[in-house]
């Protein structure tokens, strides 16, 4: 009976594991199974990227062909490894550090050896590399960048991480991938698919040719072209601008929310972070702690907008009722609480109206018009309430929901806001007055701000800005296509849409017309503050400017910011002005403006805070401001927080 058992058990043994060989190599149908069979080899052919071109249809964006030398540990057979480094230019130290660190990620899955060889290094290999087993060279595609300009909107590749292996199947070790940019915001659609071939091996663990005649292999599917919203000659103008500046300039299309231009300043050529001096370049960069130019200032600086604030401040004032266009309210150079002196303000006709209160950037006239939103409803934080909602509106204060995957909230308050400062029902609209003028707790990133100028030229309404314009063969996400309504009724926007336009022609930015167009705009002036040695420093204000045009059927809203630039009209004034004649036009005529932008640098500013040097404020007395600079003179009420100066 025993021995019946234990033939019982034999067969019954023998027989699962036929059925499990029969099941494995002839039934089985699943190509998926073969990914985890070490008898097979698997090679991947990578697919040509997308190509990038901007609105125009010019190519931006191409490839040229790489080869890496890859390698799989366990395979790799003794070889002459002084020949194989001399080939290579490469050290034996380097040999085994490259050949440890593939083996600790896999000894049996492909790593790359060395990335990107050029055309030449290639040509020399090619011959040898059937000498080192365990060794193969991978074609692939690097970008191959077009132009010098946009590194910040173009983006990168690079090699996948650890990370991204791990939570992403698609990706193996030695794929590259977008870093930044449309290249990262775009990359499924710009990366096409890879193909693959199967190799069989025989127990020596040679090929012996493809798996099942290559019923299971795929051909490589190409990337898709995109088009983007970027007018390049623009881009390159702008670059051009703020040579030897740090900011950030947007400028968007209102009818479509398209973004014609995105500039950050210090930038680089893309065409630093593509082969293998990649590493290194990137390196270099990403340490340059003083102009950062890996950081995009368009899209992740806030700044306290100044006062092309006040403008919301107006239009919000005409919708809740608390003001009309012709209402008036005098300025003492500053707005007064009794005796008090709580903001400054630059000489100008007194009193005004809205179209002056815009015109000459009063301060008086919208800390008035603030308070009386707030002072609306019986308890401030109401009032609070109804304002920040207001401004939100706008877009600020939150993510606009733009296709680029960096960014910043930046901050409009509430009464949450200022119950946690200050106490629930412990503080009035004297406490934020700053609010009223773009200081205070207000902050916000230059996109943010082209788009507010977006809405205010549409008189109500903005689209998502986004930098995608069409993919091949598919249509663009309908978020994008679609109107955000602010909260702000449409016959309130002409008055204020008025006073802008007297900005350029009686007011703050009266030098900076430009021949021949209808601009509407705000100048614009923050403090800036840095911490020296543990100490609050003030440096020179920073410069901000906005504006649309032409007034009626406009075709570009801008936003621009220029760190340490003094005040609005200096250099953010005169940028925007070239800008938007750049684009109008098709070309600049105010060539003595462009020539000062030009020549005129601010390195030295950028500079005094790692001197080591004590040094003092550009800032000129009281007197000369209101008579030479029209400066706007903010004094915060609460001591512990950010006075500003405004234009």
């Amino acid at each position: 009976m025993r021995k019946l058992l234990l033939l019982t058990v034999i067969v019954v043994v023998g027989f699962i594991f036929i059925a499990r060989l029969f099941y494995l190599q002839v039934y089985n149908e699943d190509p998926y199974s073969l990914y985890e069979d070490n008898a097979i080899r698997k090679v991947y052919d990578y697919p040509k990227r997308g190509y990038i071109y901007d609105r125009h249809g010019k190519l931006l964006v191409a490839n040229q062909p790489s080869y890496d030398v890859m390698f799989i540990p366990r395979e790799v057979k003794p070889l002459d490894t002084l020949e194989f480094c001399n080939l290579l230019k490469i050290t034996k130290d380097d040999f085994i550090k490259f050949y440890e660190k593939a083996y600790r990620y896999s000894p049996r899955l492909p790593s790359v050896f060395i990335p990107q060889l050029s055309r030449m290094e290639y040509a020399v290999l090619q011959e040898k590399i059937r000498k080192y087993e365990g060794f193969y060279i991978q074609k692939r595609s690097l970008r191959d960048y077009q132009t010098t300009i946009g590194a910040n909107v173009l983006g990168d590749i690079g090699e996948v991480n650890n990370y991204i292996i791990e939570n992403d199947p698609y990706y193996k070790s030695g794929d590259l991938i977008g870093k930044q940019g449309v290249e990262l915001s775009y990359e499924e659609v710009l990366r096409g698919v890879k193909g693959i071939k199967f190799i069989q091996k025989d127990r020596f663990n040679r090929d012996i040719g493809p798996y099942k005649e290559g019923i299971y292999d795929t051909l490589p599917q190409a990337g898709k072209d995109i088009s983007i919203t970027i007018d390049s000659e623009l881009q390159e103008y702008g670059e051009l601008l703020m040579r030897h500046k740090h900011g950030g300039i947007i400028a968007i299309e209102p009818s479509s929310g398209e973004i014609i231009s995105m500039v950050t300043a210090p930038s680089y050529n893309p065409n630093l972070l593509v082969g293998r001096q990649r590493s290194r370049n990137f390196s270099k960069l990403y340490t340059d702690t003083i102009a950062k130019p890996l950081f995009d200032r368009s899209l992740k600086a806030q700044y306290p907008p100044g006062s092309p604030f006040k403008v919301l401040s107006a239009l919000i004032g005409l919708q809740e009722n608390v003001v009309t266009p012709q209402d008036q309210f005098s300025c003492r150079h500053g707005y007064y609480l009794g005796n008090r002196r709580l903001t400054g303000c630059h000489s100008h006709v007194s009193p005004l109206a809205m179209n002056q209160g815009i015109a000459q950037s009063c301060n008086a006239y919208f800390v008035n018009v603030y308070r009386r939103i707030i002072d609306k409803y019986d308890k401030p934080s109401e009032g609070m309430d109804v304002w920040s909602n207001h401004v939100k509106s706008f877009g600020l204060g939150d993510y606009l929901g733009y296709d680029l995957k960096i960014g910043n909230k930046g901050r409009i308050p509430d009464a949450d806001f200022y119950d946690k400062w200050y106490g629930k029902n412990r503080w009035s609209s004297t406490y934020n007055i700053s609010n009223s003028i773009g200081q205070g707790e207000v902050e916000t990133t230059p996109i943010q701000l082209a788009n507010m100028v977006a809405a205010i030229a549409n008189r109500g309404y903005y689209y998502t800005p986004h930098i995608i314009k069409s993919i091949e063969g598919e249509s663009i996400d309908e978020k994008f296509t679609t109107r955000n309504y602010t909260t702000i009724d449409k016959e309130h926007f002409e008055p204020v849409v008025q006073g802008m336009f007297d900005v350029y022609n009686t007011g703050t930015a009266y030098s900076l017309q430009v021949p021949g167009i209808e601009i509407c705009g705000k100048t614009g002036t923050a403090e800036n503050f840095m911490k020296i040695d543990g100490k609050r420093t003030q440096l020179t204000d920073h410069s901000i400017f906005v504006a649309f045009a032409p007034k009626d059927n406009p075709k570009i809203a801008i936003a621009v910011f220029v760190e340490n630039g003094y005040w609005g009209s200096r250099f953010a004034g005169r940028i925007a002005s070239l800008m938007i004649e750049k684009y109008i036009k098709g070309e600049v005529t105010m060539t003595s403006m462009e020539n000062w932008i030009l020549t005129h640098s601010l390195e030295n500013e950028y500079a005094k805070p790692y001197s080591g040097k004590e040094f003092g404020i550009n800032r000129q007395s009281s007197l000369q401001v209101i008579d030479k600079i029209t400066k706007d003179t903010v004094v915060n009420p609460s001591s512990t927080r950010t006075s500003s100066f405004n234009q």
